[in-house]
């Protein structure tokens, strides 16, 4: 069935206002944090599957790192193993570390993949064990509270933090029209694997590549200030502001914190968007208004 005149005029008009942007960023690296509703949801899994495909067929190149802390939750569970968490990280013994690299390097990883192929497009999954991809170190984690006299240093297992990301095999992937999906788990100098926060492995990636865009996707709105009114168009400077005031505080800190140390080291802008929204990635991407915070280094 054609389409009415006026229905015709505003997806030409949306397809015509793309077009400056597709121009910018034909031939730029993003990389993209996928997780929260946007893993869960159908149909934000299919439309995120949808922009990927759509971005690398105009030129753009897409690389995908996920996150799976809900999915590991649950078949720890089913498998009656017990979950602690120290300073909102899990503590990964041994066992749990199998779980760890079964769900992300297994299940969520060819998922992810599974949908972008379906779509279109050609994905490879990876994880950060593949070729060295991410070397990583085990996390050190402190305790400084007032009942101890000094710092306790609190081993959390194979929890680690990215020592370096080789970046060959991506842009091996990338060069040859592939979009690399890949889980958060690190391999350190003597084969041990690590459970990485997947913003930090995101992160570490986009500063390794220079990418011109790091996106974070979430569950909120984006940066909101003490008003909850989505901040946008941030600098470095002003968001230290906001995390020395106060504002920026609890469980979005440490993803602030990724953002800005990413274009602190030459990313060229991070952005914070609600992956909640059907195709929040090319909202933001290929329009003026966006759907989230973006972050430069002004």
């Amino acid at each position: 069935m054609a389409l009415d005149r006026e229905t015709a005029m505003q997806v030409a008009s949306v397809l015509s206002k793309g077009l400056p942007y597709i121009q910018r960023f034909t031939g730029k690296t993003i990389v993209v944090k996928y997780g929260g509703n946007a893993m869960e949801n159908e149909e934000l899994k299919n439309s995120f599957a949808r922009d990927m495909v759509l971005m690398k067929l105009v030129g753009i190149n897409p690389i995908i790192v996920h996150g799976g802390g809900p999915q590991i939750g649950d078949l720890l569970k089913r498998l009656n193993i017990s979950s602690h968490f120290v300073n909102g990280m899990r503590v990964t013994d041994s066992e749990t570390m199998d779980v760890v690299e079964m769900v992300l390097g297994g299940q969520v990883n060819k998922q992810i993949v599974s949908l972008i192929n379906q779509q279109g497009g050609r994905a490879i999954g990876l994880t950060g064990k593949d070729a060295n991809l991410i070397m990583a170190r085990q996390l050190k984690v402190t305790n400084a509270s007032p009942e101890v006299t000094r710092p306790e240093i609190i081993d959390i297992g194979h929890v680690g933090e990215v020592v370096k990301v080789n970046t060959d095999v991506i842009n091996m992937l990338t060069s040859g029209n592939v979009i690399p999906v890949i889980a958060p788990i690190g391999v350190g100098d003597d084969g041990r694997a690590y459970n990485i926060n997947a913003d930090s492995v995101a992160g570490k990636v986009a500063e390794a590549l220079k990418a011109e865009k790091l996106i974070l996707l979430t569950n909120v709105a984006g940066l909101q200030d003490a008003n909850g009114k989505v901040l946008t168009g941030l600098t470095a400077a002003q968001v230290n502001d906001l995390i020395n005031d106060g504002t920026i505080y609890g469980g979005m800190l440490p993803k602030i914190r990724c953002a800005l140390e990413a274009v602190e080291a030459g990313v060229g802008t991070s952005h914070i968007i609600d992956g909640r929204v059907a195709h929040a990635t090319l909202l933001e991407i290929f329009t003026d208004e966006g759907v989230g915070t973006l972050i430069s280094r002004g």
